[in-house]
């Protein structure tokens, strides 16, 4: 497992189930041109673009995807 998908994975576990929701970026800021995932946080350009704005619930959901595909790559 790289170090990217393994902090990515703690940060996941430590996330509280109310109250601020971190954003997983790493500062690895580079898309997978296979994936159309960022190498570091495995979010989408539009997951990126959209998360300031999203609410909470948005933003675990979004965490939920990237566990999913930390785990898958």
């Amino acid at each position: 497992m790289n170090s990217a998908r393994e902090l990515l994975l703690e940060h996941a576990r430590e996330l509280e189930p109310a109250g601020f929701v971190p954003s997983p970026c790493i500062s690895v800021c580079r898309m997978d041109g296979a994936t159309g995932f960022c190498e570091g946080c495995f979010r989408t350009l539009d997951e990126i673009a959209s998360w300031g704005m999203a609410s909470d619930d948005e933003k675990r959901a979004v965490w939920s995807l990237l566990v999913e595909r930390a785990r898958q790559a």
